[in-house]
């Protein structure tokens, strides 16, 4: 039935059923405009939101509720033109209420058309969606904060996935720690930034895996940046899901932790270092002490043996048993030695040394210890450094390291020992931080033997450790090397792979100092005297057998068993001429105060110290104090006898004094002869600089030289006339450096000095014996030009 058809008294109640609806409705404002704007009718959801009553509004335009700014730009005329046009228009902005205040609007406008298609005017809703307008904008607000957030970011790569593993976004920090722009990035595949290993380990699918079925990954691991180079990351991946829970990717944060892994890397190092260090102490201490109370046992028996040997004269059965027992202390001895320098407690001789010469040298002797059926193979690199070290200790390293290597290859193979120059630098040192950055003389020590396995790489150092079998080997070999060389203030390194055959490489700091020649040490036979010396020492047997000997050579002898009785001797008034004292004895007296307190006492003194362990009494850095005259345990009859005549010219020439000088350079010269350039070659500090104080007091040049080794340097390097030697110098005899010098310089003039009248065959030489005085020095020039 048309409406046409339905009574008008019925229209009329579903009229007001409608009106009476729209008025009910506060949530919306629900109007009707005339053709023109003017509002026409006015709901309660209008008052509501807008303000006005029906009174005040109807009759009015409804620009009225638009923005000034809406208003000029036509804003509510175009609105109805769109409706009438279109069928509706829809928009949302800015409206205003009668006290002035804003609300955001959703507002539509419809027309209102007639049965005969006229147009009546204009159904207008508008809905107060402020609040849903500031959530929004909050939101808005919130992700554009979080965006420059996580962009303005750049110690750590933020950035998402997409389920498959593409990049679907990127911060400046990603771009800062990889090295890719967004650009580069965005729709790749994020394993490009895993290693090769890993991809190929399937690691960046495994991580996607994991935080997929558990929500979340973390771990760390090596990855690349666009250049190549390799950083250490910490990684976290989270899943993604939607309101709904759909999985929509990841979200991946990585940091960059290389700094932090290097340090917490070189905190293990150091801890284990000092691991080491620990360890290396307490073993240093029990072998210098078991060394020391071995070394007095071998004097003990060696000093009984030599004493013994007056006693089976002619005897060959028992001569030959005598050296048999002799060979056996000598063996102990080297077997004490390798103790100390495993626990750095020898006192080493440093000379300033060119290794390259070295091996040449040893070459043949290697060759005829290893045997023909090992191929020994020499390399030395071009102009390789000096470096200082004690060379007997170089041999004994070497030749344990190529004994080591034969029994590796069970006897038959090829060792090969290479000399070069090297630099640690400061990426080495800080992955080994026992070892300090810088120039090294680097001797390597390969063999094609079996090899060794990392868990015996960790232990070969270790002493008493051994792969040989029992009885084959002390275990104290490498022991003996990783000590000497530490304690040269080098670095040992060991490579080696089970069948692949050992290399062994020992880093010794570079001298720039020149190097030091070495000749053999003063082998003339031992004699005694009639001076008075003080025996102090604490074990009974050695101090027997010293005693004894002492007094065979013709020695008066007074005994003391600790220092304190020692130096109540010296307070006797007795007469003594020399101290003979071991540096490690009991008591609260130390054996360095005890000369000291001697010499006090009795200025001319001689003193001499021995000890089979010298701690750090009268060894520091690993080397003699200067002016101390020591004698190692276990000696002989020969060298005792030797360093006690040698201890004594010393102290005697000690005691005298440069004499007045010249009033002139011309009665200088008539005293003296000519002015020459002299060399004066002595250990011994106060006697090299009273005797050159003599000697340029008459007019004459002079260059001092501490040792043998350094004499012949100097004299390589310049002009010389004369030189003064000392026969009994630590590192080359007297005699041995005269005939080195002569062989290369033959008009060079020779003076010997010495503390015993010895016989002297060299052409143009003299012996100058200590003590002399400024008139023997004029004498022995004369003579010796």
């Amino acid at each position: 039935m048309s409406s046409s058809n339905i009574p008008e008294d019925k229209r009329l109640l579903e009229l007001q059923r409608f009106e009476l609806l729209v008025s009910a409705i506060h949530d919306y404002a629900i109007y009707m405009l005339d053709v023109d704007g003017y509002v026409v009718n006015w709901n309660a959801g209008a008052q509501r939101f807008k303000g006005y009553t029906t009174n005040e509004i109807v009759g009015q335009h409804f620009s009225r509720f638009y923005t000034p700014e809406d208003q000029a730009t036509g804003l509510p005329s175009q609105a109805l033109k769109t409706a009438a046009a279109e069928g509706s228009f829809q928009a949302e902005g800015w409206r205003v209420r009668k006290d002035g205040t804003r609300f955001w609007a959703n507002v539509i406008v419809d027309p209102i058309v007639g049965a005969d298609g006229r147009l009546l005017g204009f159904a207008k809703i508008t809905r107060d969606i402020g609040d849903r307008k500031a959530a929004e904008e909050a939101l808005r607000r919130s992700e554009q904060q979080f965006r420059l957030l996580v962009q303005g970011v750049t110690d750590y790569a933020i950035y998402m996935l997409d389920p498959s593993g593409l990049i679907t976004n990127w911060n400046a920090g990603a771009q800062r720690i990889k090295g890719y722009t967004e650009a580069e990035a965005l729709g790749t595949h994020f394993s490009r930034f895993y290693t090769t290993e890993d991809r190929a380990a399937g690691v960046p699918q495994t991580a996607l895996s994991i935080a997929k079925d558990e929500g979340r990954f973390e771990r760390e691991g090596w990855r690349v940046r666009k250049d190549g180079s390799r950083f250490r990351a910490h990684v976290v991946i989270d899943a993604l899901h939607d309101t709904e829970g759909t999985f929509i990717g990841f979200a991946k944060i990585t940091r960059d932790i290389t700094e932090q892994h290097a340090a917490a890397e070189a905190l293990k190092r150091t801890e284990k270092a000092l691991v080491q260090s620990q360890k290396m102490e307490t073993i240093g201490k029990l072998t210098g002490g078991v060394a020391h109370d071995f070394n007095n046992l071998l004097q003990v028996i060696a000093g009984n043996l030599q004493l013994l040997s007056r006693d089976i004269v002619g005897n060959e059965r028992a001569e030959r048993r005598l050296n048999n027992a002799l060979a056996g202390v000598s063996r102990g001895a080297k077997l004490a030695s390798h103790l100390l320098a495993f626990g750095r407690r020898q006192a080493l001789e440093p000379k300033v040394a060119n290794l390259g010469r070295l091996i040449f040298t040893m070459e043949d002797m290697l060759q005829r210890a290893l045997g023909e059926t090992v191929e020994v193979q020499t390399s030395v690199g071009h102009d390789v450094w000096n470096c200082l070290v004690d060379l007997g200790q170089v041999e004994n390293a070497l030749l344990n390291l190529a004994i080591n290597a034969r029994d590796a290859m069970d006897g038959a193979g090829k060792l090969t020992i290479e000399v070069a120059n090297a630099h640690l630098d400061e990426a080495y040192s800080l992955a080994h931080v026992e070892v300090e950055a810088g120039q090294y003389v680097m001797v390597a020590v390969s063999d094609t033997g079996a090899g060794m396995s990392p868990e015996v790489i960790a232990q070969a150092f270790d002493p008493f450790f051994s792969t040989k079998p029992e009885g084959k080997g002390t275990g104290l070999g490498l022991s003996m090397v990783y000590g000497f060389v530490k304690q040269s203030g080098g670095h040992v390194k060991i490579y080696s792979e089970v069948g692949e055959g050992t290399t062994i490489k020992l880093y010794l700091p570079r001298s720039q100092q020149p190097e030091d020649l070495i000749a053999d040490v003063d082998q003339r036979p031992a004699v005694g005297g009639s001076e008075t010396i003080l025996v102090a020492e604490d074990d009974e047997q050695v101090r027997i057998t010293v005693v004894e000997t002492l007094r065979e050579l013709g020695y008066q002898v007074l005994v003391a068993s600790d220092a304190e009785a020692a130096l109540a001797v010296v307070q006797s008034g007795m007469k003594i001429d020399m101290l003979f004292t071991d540096v490690v004895m009991p008591g609260r007296l130390s054996t360095p105060d005890l000369a000291r307190k001697a010499r006090e006492r009795l200025p001319g003194l001689a003193v001499l110290f021995t000890s089979g362990y010298t701690r750090n009494a009268i060894v520091h850095g690993g080397r003699l104090d200067a002016g101390v005259e020591l004698l190692s345990k276990p000696y002989s009859r020969e060298d005792l006898a030797r360093r006690i005549r040698h201890a004594f010219a010393n102290q005697s020439q000690r005691g005298v004094m440069p004499s007045a000088p010249a009033q002139n350079a011309s009665v200088t010269a008539s005293l003296s002869g000519p002015r020459l350039r002299i060399l004066l070659v002595e250990d011994d500090e106060v006697i090299r600089a009273t005797t050159a104080e003599i000697l340029q007091d008459l007019g004459h040049a002079v260059t001092q030289a501490l040792g043998g080794a350094q004499a012949l340097a100097i004299l390589d390097a310049g002009d010389v006339d004369l030189m003064i030697v000392d026969i009994g110098l630590p590192d080359i005899s007297g005699t041995e450096v005269a005939e080195a010098a002569r062989a290369k310089h033959p008009t060079l003039g020779v003076v010997f000095a010495t503390g015993q009248n010895i016989a002297i065959t060299m052409d143009r030489a003299c012996v100058l014996v200590k003590p002399y005085d400024r008139q023997a020095i004029i004498d022995a020039l004369r003579f010796s030009l």
